[in-house]
C-alpha cells in the first residue's frame, strides 16, 4: 500500500478532512484524529479500540504494532504501509474512523 492509497481510503468517509499535525498529515473527522501518516509517509497510524489493536497485531504481526510508549496504550496503531495489503489498512482505517465519527455519521 502506498501513502497515496492511505489518504485517498481515509479521505474517502463521510466528513473526513485533511489537516496537519507536528509537521505531518492527519485525517481527522468532527475536529479529531482518526489517522495519520507518519514523517517521510512510510508509515500510518489509525486510533483503534484495545481489541481491535491486538487482533489487527495477531493477524498481521509484520504489518500493525502499538505506536511507541503512551502514544500505544492511547489506541495509536502504527500501519507499515509497505508491508499492508490495500483490504487490510482499508478495513483498519474504517474501524478507526467509526471509533471517532459522531454517531449520527455511523448510522
Amino acid at each position: 500500500m502506498t501513502a497515496a492509497e492511505f489518504r485517498t481510503i481515509a479521505l474517502s468517509f463521510p466528513e473526513a478532512v485533511e489537516a496537519q499535525h507536528m509537521g505531518h498529515p492527519d485525517f481527522r473527522v468532527d475536529g479529531k484524529i482518526f489517522a495519520t501518516l507518519g514523517p517521510g509517509e512510510e508509515w500510518g497510524m489509525v486510533k483503534l479500540t484495545p481489541d481491535q489493536q491486538s487482533a489487527f497485531q495477531t493477524r498481521h504481526p509484520h504489518v500493525f504494532s502499538p505506536a511507541s510508549a503512551a502514544w500505544g496504550k492511547r489506541r495509536a496503531t502504527i500501519i507499515r504501509l509497505s508491508d499492508a495489503k490495500r483490504t487490510t489498512a482499508r478495513e483498519a482505517l474504517i474501524m478507526a474512523w467509526r471509533n471517532i465519527a459522531p454517531k449520527r455519521l455511523i448510522g
